[in-house]
């Protein structure tokens, strides 16, 4: 099992604080005989005849001494765990959460926005400091 993201706790707070139910930490993903985790499984309540609605989150702290190659390694990972969620629990859906520094920085630079679009990448965007999650991007 992978070490957690310095962030780990910090998201699953704001998480809690938004009103989710954790589910899972990790969040293991078997596919034949490999296993992969993403950090955090949740789910929240909605209206009593949809159910719950559940979310798959997956932290990056992008603090490498290279924020392209921190780029790189997040795109790579969210596009691997959207593919593996998609066949063993369609109804669950994946964001990538990130710092507002990191939303506000490399990922808004011109040559983060074609891969974005191109991945469709879904961001939980949290304040680190507060520990309240800022947006959800779709």
């Amino acid at each position: 099992m992978p070490a957690k993201d310095v962030y780990h706790d910090c998201v699953k707070n704001a998480l809690l604080k938004d009103g989710w139910k954790i589910t899972h930490d990790p969040y293991t993903m078997t596919f034949g005989a490999k296993d992969v985790f993403a950090d955090l499984g949740a789910e929240k309540p909605l209206a009593a005849e949809k159910g719950d609605e559940k979310i798959l989150v997956e932290i990056k702290s992008f603090r490498g001494s290279s924020d392209m190659r921190d780029l790189e390694i997040a795109v790579g990972q969210y596009v691997l765990y959207r593919s593996l969620i998609t066949r063993l629990e369609p109804d669950r859906k994946l964001f990538l959460a990130v710092p507002i520094g990191t939303y506000d920085g490399i990922l808004r630079e011109p040559i983060a926005q074609p891969v974005i679009e191109d991945t469709q990448i879904e961001f939980l965007v949290f304040d680190p400091q507060k520990e309240i999650i800022i947006k959800w991007t779709s």
